[in-house]
């Protein structure tokens, strides 16, 4: 085992491996929350080195937990720009991926926090990376029970599957919203209003297309 690997979660690299036994996972600061370290991919074996059919398959279906999207960098950032968004309520976290929105939502000083995501994965990864950070968040696979129950919702990079777009309305049952995206250029959804527009790369860097670089920060719902 190389030294990218013995401290890091056992179960989070089993997932890894199940997938891709040449990959490693080691704690990495993603470049707008330095703050907040992550278990992320390793990145420090170019490319040109892995199969083809692992390169291959990093790109067609990635395990999305082992990267911090730019996206979910803004949202993040942004809460801890800002904590009084979030202070002392519950907050519930879609699609939390990596976890990072979750858990700036926990170190901005929300009283509650539920993760989200259909992935169980992903979950034994927001847990490693709450541990990393020294938060507590609950976990959970179905956002319906919840809806009725928190302050805020948060979601990042949700919506480069169009399919999720109805999920936008149902969302407004929260009070408040906050919605982070790199890839709707015009988002068309009632009620959601622009608020920022942040640049930001996926970590570690997948070399995306410089459209999808800018993240545009909406907020639906009560001030």
């Amino acid at each position: 085992m190389t030294e990218m690997n013995q401290n890091a979660p056992a179960n989070l690299l089993a997932a890894l491996h199940a997938r891709m036994t040449e990959l490693g996972l080691r704690v990495q600061a993603p470049p707008l929350v330095p703050a907040l370290p992550l278990w992320l991919l390793d990145d420090t074996l170019p490319m040109q080195r892995l199969p083809q059919e692992t390169i291959n398959a990093l790109i067609e279906a990635p395990p999305y937990w082992s990267f911090c999207w730019g996206s979910g960098q803004a949202l993040a950032a942004w809460l801890l720009a800002e904590p009084e968004r979030v202070q002392g309520r519950t907050v519930l976290d879609i699609g939390s991926g990596s976890g990072v929105v979750a858990i700036a939502a926990a170190l901005a000083g929300a009283a509650r926090v539920i993760a989200c995501d259909l992935d169980r994965e992903a979950l034994l990864a927001v847990s490693a990376n709450a541990a990393l950070n020294g938060v507590t968040l609950e976990l959970a696979t179905d956002m319906a029970p919840w809806l009725d129950q928190v302050d805020i919702l948060t979601a990042a990079d949700i919506l480069y599957d169009r399919d999720n777009l109805p999920l936008l309305a149902q969302f407004r049952r929260v009070p408040q919203v906050l919605l982070a995206d790199s890839r709707v250029r015009n988002l068309q959804a009632p009620g959601y209003r622009l608020v920022d527009r942040v640049q930001a790369t996926t970590w570690p860097d997948l070399s995306e297309s410089t459209e999808f670089s800018e993240v545009r920060l909406y907020h639906a719902g009560q001030h």
